[in-house]
């Protein structure tokens, strides 16, 4: 066997060689990267892959596809004894072998005290495939099947200061411990990922990446112990799955339906990529059988083009902290309808009539069945990644949204879409994403939108125009740069936030809130400060302890109940928010006489508002649970 990482030099330039031609399932490829050495720095220079190596009495050769302009693309490599030699872009070097894996990544692991880590499970523990080993396997063992060494760091053990805090994590609190953690690794490409194992999350997820901002692109991720615990082999096999599933996205990986969408688009598996049997996709979603199909079938690996791009992916595509995930704001082109529809769905987008400049851009979706009552998921929100957005700029530039954080939904309750329940809805900021904001300058824009359906099907909406207005006074242009900075659009995405890092922002929307109180768009500022105030927060120390912040109830009242008088500016579904958390904090002050008053009056505004009755009947449910909830509490 001659597969393995060799590394070599010629004068200034440095090359590390991936040679995969046996072995384990060898993908007949040759790849590698070079870098300048100058002094005491290395500098990345760029990568290469040959495709179709030919293996000849020992001569591995064939042509490469290279990042940067070379002067040849023949690629030659004979190595034998772990030694030889390689002629790549017309230089030759000397190679040795350094390692059995093609890659290598420090793997920097933290439990909240409480959330025990998954450790291993025994494959044969359950029916599997035929033909399929059975392994004790783990996180580490997985990735080193792939070719990929995980070097795990010393594990660490998060203390919770405090008595009574609430575990539960929200991306607010997952962004500022990310922020607190990466700034030990400065602001570099690094082979080294974090992954945070934690409580849960407020949302009920399984998992989530890290991949909020060019500046610390895909070097961490969470898993929420409370939704995957259990000792049962089935819980154990879950466990592992999702770890896997989410380091990854740290490897730049995308789920297996959206593989389209990167950059350069790659094929689609079988059923869409539902039918891909990979740590990649959702188990629930396989096609054909769902979770028990996927079981039954799962080898317990990549599939070989994920396989291909661990191993052979040009190194800024993989390394931690380089290349964004995924899409950047590369153009792309506008979602097209489907040449034809049988899935008895119809997907809406709609906004307010026009937007202020630099008022926060939030559409509502609206799924609902086109006549025969239809049975689908309801994960409608985009940062789910079941729901794409493109956007399409004035100048004509369309560019995919993408949530600034992402979550991995490994259940997928059915909603029945009938006559009694004919629609569902979800509302979402997309006026600031990985990507930064989106609606800059003013101008008509349009906003399409793409559900991908239970059964795989991809319903695309209408067109739906956005105008963004011209700020007409000077206090509107002063307030418009407020309310548009990096910073504050972190805050918009995440409801506010204590992270230190995002200071500059919150003293933005302070400055609104003081300054141009009067201001249609202070009402947004005092959104998410109140929204904010009325949560608790979890602060994760640089001496690795988790302090929590107790709520602010009489703050999150201030700024909530100005929000809530505010009923024809933010859109409906934020306003039930925004009541609801108003009604929380009243009863947190004591005054649950108030906080029933609020649920009645929210019934009340969206009475006058006239919506439609089966969403009416909805909210006076919703009234009359938190309405329960909140007695319960303070009992």
């Amino acid at each position: 066997m001659i597969s393995g990482l060799y590394q070599g030099q010629d004068g200034d330039s440095r090359l590390t060689l991936r040679v995969d031609v046996d072995g384990v399932r060898p993908t007949g490829r040759v790849s590698g990267d070079l870098f300048t050495v100058a002094g005491a720095t290395t500098s990345y220079v760029g990568s290469f892959v040959v495709h179709r190596a030919h293996v000849v009495d020992g001569r591995i050769q064939g042509q490469g596809d290279f990042t940067f302009r070379v002067p040849e693309r023949n690629v030659a490599v004979v190595v034998a004894d772990q030694a030889g030699t390689a002629v790549v872009a017309g230089r030759t070097y000397q190679v040795s072998f350094a390692s059995p894996y093609f890659r290598s990544v420090v793997l920097e692991q933290d439990s909240v005290v409480g959330a025990v880590p998954f450790v291993s499970y025994p494959t044969g523990s359950l029916p599997g495939p035929t033909g399929s080993p059975a392994r004790e396997l783990s996180v580490v063992t997985a990735y080193a099947e792939a070719g990929v060494e995980l070097k795990s760091a010393d594990p660490g053990v998060i203390p919770v200061q405090g008595s009574g805090a609430d575990l539960a994590w929200d991306d607010a609190e997952l962004h500022h411990a990310m922020t607190r953690h990466f700034s030990q690794f400065g602001d570099a490409v690094a082979w080294r990922v974090w992954l945070l194992v934690a409580s849960r999350h407020v949302g009920g997820y399984r998992g989530i990446m890290f991949d909020y901002d060019d500046a610390h692109q895909r070097q961490g991720a969470a898993v929420f112990y409370d939704a995957i615990k259990g000792t049962t082999p089935q819980a154990q096999r879950a466990q592992l799955r999702t770890y896997v599933h989410e380091l990854g996205h740290a490897f730049n990986l995308l789920h297996s339906w959206q593989k389209n969408l990167a950059t350069p688009p790659q094929p689609l598996g079988p059923d869409g990529g539902f039918g891909d049997l990979s740590w990649m996709n959702y188990v629930q979603n396989y096609r054909p059988g769902g979770e028990q199909g996927y079981w039954s079938a799962f080898p317990f690996q990549f599939t070989d083009a994920e396989l291909i791009h661990l191993r052979h992916g040009f190194y800024r595509d993989i390394a931690m902290g380089a290349n964004a995930f995924g899409t950047g704001a590369a153009e792309i082109a506008p979602f097209e309808q489907p040449v034809e529809d049988h899935s008895g769905l119809r997907l809406d987008v709609r906004a307010k009539e026009s937007f202020e400049f630099g008022e926060p851009v939030v559409v509502e979706f609206r799924l609902s069945c086109a006549g025969e009552p239809r049975t689908t998921h309801g994960h409608l929100h985009p940062d789910t990644e079941f729901t794409q957005v493109s956007i399409t700029r004035p100048g004509g530039r369309t560019v995919l949204y993408r949530p600034m954080m992402r979550h991995c939904v490994d259940t997928s309750p059915d909603i029945r879409l009938d006559g009694g329940n004919p629609a569902m809805y979800r509302s979402a900021y997309i006026g600031h994403g990985r990507d930064g904001h989106y609606f800059q300058q003013p101008g008509e824009y349009q906003v399409r939108a793409q559900y991908i359906a239970a059964d795989g099907s991809r319903i695309v909406s209408p067109a739906c125009p956005i105008r963004v207005r011209l700020p007409i006074s000077r206090e509107d242009h002063q307030v418009a740069e407020l309310m548009l900075g990096e910073d504050q659009g972190k805050l918009f995405s995440l409801q506010g936030s204590d992270s230190p890092a995002l200071r500059s922002g919150n003293e933005a929307l302070d400055e609104v809130i003081s300054r141009y109180g009067g201001h249609p768009l202070a009402v947004y500022a005092r959104l998410v400060k109140g929204l904010n105030a009325e949560r608790e927060f979890k602060d994760l120390t640089p001496g690795n302890r988790l302090r929590v912040r107790p709520p602010d109830p009489k703050l999150g009242i201030e700024h909530l109940t100005q929000v809530a008088r505010e009923a024809d500016t933010v859109d409906n579904i934020t306003l039930n928010l925004v009541m609801r958390r108003l009604a929380r904090a009243e009863a947190r002050q004591g005054d649950l006489g108030r906080a029933n008053a609020v649920m009645d009056r929210m019934v009340a505004t969206f009475e006058s508002k006239g919506v439609n009755p089966v969403v009416l009947g909805q909210i006076r449910r919703q009234a009359e649970l938190t309405k329960s909830a909140l007695s319960a509490e303070t009992a």
